[in-house]
């Protein structure tokens, strides 16, 4: 049974919520888990309501991956796409909608949406569940993606991002006061415990490695707006990287924001963390022209719009 320690931020969650988070799959999901039975420091729990203290391990049944045997439905969810063309897509993925299927999940995603939308005109580099998904990003983080409607596509851009040719930044906005206008992060990353979708900063000569370049926009109470710019692209990179230096995003219950957050925000809800995909620019894999696409605010996440300005009315 796969493991999982529970950080002091969870205390006096509910075990589906920390399993949720966690895993990165739905509270339903994080239900039918608990009902098939988790132990808690030994002890066998079946209530999702269950409220945790902080410092328990959390051991739990996986779910068979029978999801690669099966095929994928398309599914008419609405896309907010920013640009289409016969070879390629820039899409802004809303928050709560993960990008491709997962063991757990294969239903509502990105991935179910594009079938629906372009039906076989999808690249095929990637595996069936994958197919279009040039680059990914976390389920609560929304913002501009590429898709590739060709392999050819595919690879060009994919070979564009590896080769740090496209780029793609973000906004974030980070707990803390930036005494430095500007800085890098260089830590490499590994999963932590080796099994769940948290990243944890490796030990020296360990992990994949990883660099985010950052940059202050704004400065608030207790607060930074930071623009920042993945040269790699790891899962949970810029949250794990910013909490790394005791800076974790705004909401982000996974990374320890919980804690570090002015009590005057603390009333705040926000889906998890306030981070945003607003600017990708890259190189037209047919046309040879370089393209480049930035989110105007009111196209932002809901979350990220109330937190910013709440923290202007603050300042």
């Amino acid at each position: 049974m796969p493991k999982i320690k529970v950080d002091v931020e969870f205390a006096q969650k509910r075990l589906d919520v920390f399993l949720s988070e966690s895993l990165n799959i739905s509270r339903k999901v994080a239900q039918e888990i608990i009902e098939k039975g988790v132990l808690i420091n030994g002890k066998n729990v079946d209530k999702s309501s269950f409220k945790l203290k902080g410092q328990e391990l959390v051991e739990y049944f996986e779910i068979q991956d029978k999801k690669r045997d099966t095929i994928l439905q398309a599914q008419e969810i609405k896309l907010d796409i920013k640009y289409e063309d016969e070879h390629l897509l820039v899409i802004n993925k809303p928050k709560n909608m993960l990008t491709h299927p997962t063991a757990f999940e294969d239903e509502n995603t990105l991935v179910n949406a594009l079938l629906y939308h372009c039906g076989d005109n999808l690249s095929n580099k990637n595996e069936p569940l994958r197919r279009g998904i040039v680059h990914r990003l976390d389920k609560n983080t929304a913002g501009l993606m590429l898709v590739a409607k060709t392999d050819l596509a595919h690879n060009s851009l994919q070979e564009q991002i590896r080769q740090k040719t496209a780029k793609r930044k973000y906004l974030a906005i980070a707990l803390g006061e930036f005494c430095e206008d500007e800085g890098k992060i260089d830590k490499p990353l590994v999963h932590y415990l080796g099994k769940t979708v948290k990243m944890n900063i490796a030990q020296e000569g360990e992990g994949k490695p990883a660099l985010t370049y950052y940059k202050v926009i704004e400065r608030f109470f207790g607060a930074t707006l930071l623009e920042l710019e993945l040269k790699t692209g790891r899962t949970h990179q810029i949250r794990a990287h910013l909490a790394s230096i005791n800076h974790p995003i705004f909401g982000d219950s996974l990374y320890g924001a919980n804690g570090m957050c002015p009590q005057k925000y603390r009333r705040i809800k926000t889906n998890e963390q306030v981070l945003q995909s607003y600017y990708l620019s890259f190189t037209h894999p047919i046309e040879n022209e370089i393209m480049a696409f930035e989110l105007a605010l009111e196209d932002f996440d809901s979350d990220f719009i109330k937190v910013l300005k709440i923290m202007r009315e603050n300042i």
